[in-house]
């Protein structure tokens, strides 16, 4: 992870940051949460067909929630139970206190915005699963804006998030732009989006290799690191 051997963009003034899996602990619920949305629909957890469907949440994670359903389904009526299962069951943990930020992001967050950058706080989730993240762990200010796939139009891995920021933050340039996330999808967004920084996080669903794949600029321990980068001439 030798930062010097890349040209940083010197003016991003704008950072877009996932949240679970990069700014906020997922500590396995959305695995968690996708087998109540399964047994909604009649699969078993540890049957075949949940193993099958397992992999392919894995695979996409950081995709819209609803879009995953769809895929999944492939009956609109039955994306929608399962979506709504999967929103249930996720809040219900995190009214359970299994919810919490990684450590240094909220630090990385208010360093960033220190540094006289605008920082947006996206997500795959519904907008009420989105609101009870925040509002557990107090963060309903800890950002410029926040934003969910319905707020954009698509989720990942279009650039729609990204470029909503960009539109809503009055940003200049997509140039001007820096996303981070710890998944492929999150990569194809910023990519997409035409981001000058893609920077993939080791805190969450996909490996090192999968982030460069999907088009990573930059590979870091955590977000912690993300405002050194930035900061780099």
């Amino acid at each position: 992870m030798d930062m010097t051997t890349y040209d940083v963009t010197p003016d991003v003034t704008l950072v877009v940051l996932d949240m679970a899996g990069t700014t906020v602990v997922d500590d396995g619920l959305v695995e968690l949460a996708f087998a109540a949305a399964a047994r909604s629909q009649g699969v078993e957890t540890g049957s075949p067909e949940h193993a099958g469907m397992l992999a392919h949440v894995r695979a996409t994670m950081g995709e819209s929630k609803i879009s995953v359903f769809r895929h999944l389904f492939g009956d609109e009526e039955r994306a929608q139970q399962a979506n709504a299962a999967f929103e249930a069951a996720y809040e219900e943990q995190v009214d359970q206190g299994r919810c919490a930020a990684l450590p240094g992001a909220a630090e990385a967050i208010a360093e960033l915005r220190g540094q006289g950058r605008k920082v947006v706080l996206t997500t795959g989730f519904a907008r009420s699963t989105q609101d009870r993240i925040l509002d557990a762990l107090g963060w309903q200010q800890v950002a410029d804006l926040t934003l969910c796939p319905a707020d954009a139009g698509r989720g990942r891995p279009y650039p729609d998030l990204a470029l909503t920021a960009l539109l809503r933050t009055g940003t200049d340039s997509v140039r001007q732009v820096a996303v981070a996330g710890d998944t492929g999808y999150d990569m194809l967004t910023g990519v997409r989006a035409g981001a000058s920084v893609v920077a993939g996080v080791l805190t969450g669903a996909h490996d090192e290799a999968r982030l460069r794949a999907d088009g990573a600029t930059h590979v870091l321990a955590s977000v912690a690191e993300l405002p050194g980068l930035l900061a780099a001439r």
